[in-house]
């Protein structure tokens, strides 16, 4: 008989003609009160910050065109998910030897604590390195802020952005390199052109799944 091959999520990315570029925002939730006499502000920060994106893809012909419509519209709107990184910071700045893992549960906040680092190491993450917490659709991606040093027992403690909402098992797995974080399309209606020399253009906006 014939066989239905089911889509799950997180997909991945099809990876046939790569990407042109991506545009990365990162969001944070401030309110701001500003005195019309005075200017003085008070700044009020809320909770919520993420991740948001615009992946544009090369001009391509119908062959590579379809695989990329197909795939967006399995999304089905707002409701699939996929993973996406930065593909040029794919490898860390920092050392980021070992094999890291989250150090203990309940951790929320701007920072965590990763066991399982290569011991004594001068920046084992550098700042502006990314990390992925987590794995499938639990996958979180995040910024490092600061150099992060390990100590005598491989233990890190990096500053990252942006916060961890809901904390992660304990041992969860640390990703550090092609770190990717499970985003979805902004947009519930997706839409490509097509030109007069058969030339597809696809562009589409993102947003980090928080839950």
């Amino acid at each position: 008989g014939i066989r239905l091959m089911a889509i799950t999520y997180p997909r991945t990315l099809p990876g046939h003609t790569g990407i042109r570029g991506i545009t990365l925002r990162a969001v944070s939730v401030t309110a701001v009160a500003e005195s019309v006499f005075t200017l003085r502000q008070q700044i009020l920060k809320h909770t919520g910050e993420r991740w948001e994106a615009e992946v544009t893809l090369p001009s391509m012909g119908r062959a590579d065109a379809e695989p990329w419509v197909a795939w967006l519209l399995s999304m089905r709107g707002r409701d699939g998910t996929f993973l996406l990184g930065d593909p040029l910071a794919a490898t860390p700045l920092g050392s980021a030897g070992g094999t890291p893992l989250v150090n203990g549960a309940n951790q929320t906040g701007t920072s965590i604590s990763i066991k399982g680092c290569t011991a004594n190491q001068n920046n084992w993450l550098k700042a502006g390195d990314y990390i992925q917490i987590s794995s499938g659709s639990s996958s979180s991606l995040h910024k490092v802020l600061t150099d992060a040093d390990s100590d005598s027992g491989g233990i890190a403690l990096p500053e990252i952005w942006p916060a961890i909402n809901t904390a992660p098992g304990a041992n969860s797995a640390v990703v550090t390199s092609n770190a990717r974080g499970v985003f979805r399309l902004a947009s519930s209606s997706q839409d490509w052109s097509i030109s007069e020399i058969s030339q597809y253009g696809i562009v589409f906006p993102a947003v980090q799944v928080i839950v």
